[in-house]
């Protein structure tokens, strides 16, 4: 959790005054000039580059929707190409900030103390949403994200102001999520929904669309019988120097392969050291290069806790779970291995066994595992997933009365 809290309560209290100085008081003095039209449109939120990713589709076949961002989130390459709210106002409501910090002590404990820091961030959100959503009284608002601090805020604030709201579904999901609570849900197979019931009381509309994202690769699937090419992604649990350990394994035990390492785009280490030290070791940048695009470079996967095991069986990738690392933050987070998506190695040897029997012999129909988590796969709707949840929400906004002016 250090990279999202850090440990020491100073760099904490460091973090707080840095967010104060560079966002609170730095987005009153940074104009916002939006390109597109917000008033009375279908808002697209989102709070990433894989949130961008996942709900572009929706901004291409619904002309009146427009992608939309808190002022100063960052999106990746994207930057530039979202709306943005106002957030000038956030800094007036921090007089609530010890009252919060508090009640949050007298029901969660020394917890509240421990991320003061991101109870601080999130103040102030709600009061400026529901302003906005007031001024330019959106038709609708559409989600990727159901879980970050600004996303449950605007989905609080379009609550209290009648605002109809939809979830798309853009990653695998866990039993961690607060509970589902959309009008429309469009989520992307049995897996999901079976998580979601397990996080607490299902509200609104349920579809199963299949994963959109991945609609214009399915047709891409890997053939080959033999694994030749390997990629390695890492996310920010994963620890530094656990990866430099197995790709040292790796690269000594089999130097017929290629291998790729890619961070997650959220991942702020530098990994340069891995490339000058192993010149033969690939590098993908996840900033520029689309998870499905690095996917169809490889024959097998390496990987712990992420979602990009489920799109590397979708393309039929081998998909292998090794932990980098002793953290106790997750293990088996999305329950891969549970449901026989992904095999799992505990150590190096291990791992290295799994690689040496897929470089033999990778099956062709690995793909047939990812069906409990895609809806469409083997259905006359594969690869039409966005087409499918496009007619959904269109439908559906067509059933709701639009908003009076």
């Amino acid at each position: 959790m250090a990279k999202i809290s850090p440990a020491s309560p100073l760099r904490r209290l460091a973090k707080v005054l840095g967010y104060a100085a560079l966002r609170l008081v730095g987005n009153v003095f940074r104009p916002i000039r939006n390109p597109e039209q917000l008033q009375g449109a279908v808002w697209l939120y989102v709070v990433s580059q894989n949130n961008y990713e996942a709900l572009h589709f929706i901004r291409e076949a619904l002309p009146s929707s427009v992608l939309v961002a808190g002022q100063s989130k960052q999106i990746g390459r994207y930057n530039q190409q979202v709306n943005r709210l106002s957030l000038r106002r956030k800094l007036l409501y921090y007089w609530q900030y010890p009252a919060v910090l508090w009640a949050l002590h007298k029901t969660e404990g020394q917890r509240a103390w421990r991320f003061f820091d991101l109870v601080f961030n999130a103040i102030g959100y709600y009061e400026v949403y529901v302003r906005a959503l007031r001024h330019y009284q959106p038709r609708a608002i559409v989600f990727a994200n159901d879980h970050n601090d600004d996303a449950r805020a605007l989905l609080l604030a379009a609550r209290a102001c009648g605002v109809p709201t939809a979830y798309v579904q853009h990653a695998s999901v866990s039993t961690n999520f607060p509970p589902l609570g959309f009008d429309l849900s469009l989520l992307e197979g049995q897996d999901a929904l079976d998580k979601y019931r397990q996080c607490g009381p299902v509200h609104g509309r349920v579809e199963l669309v299949g994963m959109p994202k991945a609609d214009t690769f399915l047709a891409q699937k890997n053939r080959s019988p033999e694994v030749r090419r390997v990629g390695l992604a890492i996310n920010t649990l994963d620890e530094t120097e656990a990866v430099t350990a197995a790709l040292h394994y790796l690269l000594r035990e089999f130097p017929a392969l290629t291998f790729t390492l890619r961070p997650h785009p959220g991942d702020g280490r530098d990994f340069g050291f891995l490339t000058r030290q192993y010149p033969e070791l690939q590098f993908s940048d996840a900033r520029q290069q689309n998870v499905f695009e690095f996917l169809g470079q490889q024959d097998a996967l390496i990987a712990a806790d992420t979602s990009t095991h489920l799109e590397a069986v979708l393309l039929n990738v081998a998909s292998l779970y090794f932990r980098f690392g002793t953290h106790g933050v997750a293990d088996d987070y999305y329950g891969y291995v549970a449901h026989g998506l992904s095999e799992r190695a505990y150590s190096l040897p291990e791992l290295g066994e799994l690689l040496r029997r897929y470089q033999e012999h990778k099956p062709t129909d690995l793909y047939r595992r990812a069906a409990y988590y895609n809806a469409t796969l083997g259905t006359p709707e594969e690869g039409h997933s966005q087409q499918r949840a496009v007619r959904l929400l269109a439908e559906w906004l067509d059933s709701r009365p639009l908003p009076a002016r």
